[in-house]
């Protein structure tokens, strides 16, 4: 299946995993809308994508906000008609104990990695039911399978994305054509860990950069493996970790 003039919207876009995906399904034809709140990041985006021959636009889009995420998907229907993949990438992973009581930062991890995930499908699936078809990608993690410490609040985040998507596979894609691809990292080289400002955890960032980790263009492309598999093929979920991560 080509995705090749399909429009794609994605979601964190504009660095990791975010900005790789949207650079990669430029590159097999789709045309993307891309969202974050960093806008410069975005309008780079945006001239790489240009530069290959792709076509793109920006959305300057905070994910809690659900006028934003209206916005975004109202943006690819202006200009372009219609929607047909939705990467909900946006996350942050603010490690903590819980007896640290960092309660500010478990109310960011539930507005953007659950409530941003809501908002940008509630926003996605009137037009995917009108045109009877789509692809929704949400992007859990290892985290949504394995607990650990510190861990407690971001791993509830990432169960729940889990719990959401084969719910949405549930209700939408016998019925409506509407396939859900779940996406499980383990531990990429990206900014997640910049979030992080519980200092008892400095050994654990400092053990993780030292991993060989994963590329946010690896997850990019299992991201385009589940969406331009053939139409009768619904790739439900894939954990994909670095071959030196355990657990």
């Amino acid at each position: 299946m080509t995705i090749k003039g399909q429009v794609a919207i994605v979601t964190g876009a504009s660095s990791g995993i975010g900005y790789a995906t949207a650079l990669s399904i430029a590159k097999a034809g789709a045309k993307v809308v891309v969202g974050a709140r960093r806008k410069d990041r975005l309008e780079q985006l945006q001239k790489e994508i240009e530069k290959i021959g792709g076509e793109c636009i920006t959305v300057s889009c905070d994910v809690t906000k659900r006028r934003d995420c209206d916005n975004l998907i109202d943006a690819a229907i202006k200009k372009w008609g219609r929607v047909d993949i939705l990467v909900n990438n946006a996350g942050l992973m603010p490690l903590s104990f819980v007896k640290n009581l960092k309660v500010d930062e478990w109310d960011q991890m539930v507005d953007v990695n659950i409530k941003g995930v809501l908002y940008c499908t509630a926003a996605t699936i009137p037009h995917m039911l009108k045109q009877n078809s789509g692809h929704i990608v949400n992007i859990s993690s290892i985290a949504g399978r394995v607990v650990f410490p510190a861990g407690s609040v971001y791993c509830a985040t990432k169960y729940a994305v889990r719990a959401f998507s084969e719910g949405l596979r549930q209700e939408l894609s016998a019925r409506n054509n509407i396939r859900v691809t779940t996406i499980e990292p383990g531990v990429v080289d990206t900014e997640l860990t910049n979030t992080i400002t519980d200092k008892s955890l400095e050994t654990f960032v400092k053990s993780a950069k030292t991993m060989q980790a994963l590329k946010s263009e690896d997850i990019a492309n299992s991201i385009l493996f589940a969406i331009e598999s053939p139409s009768h093929m619904n790739v439900n979920e894939i954990t994909i970790r670095p071959t030196t991560q355990e657990r």
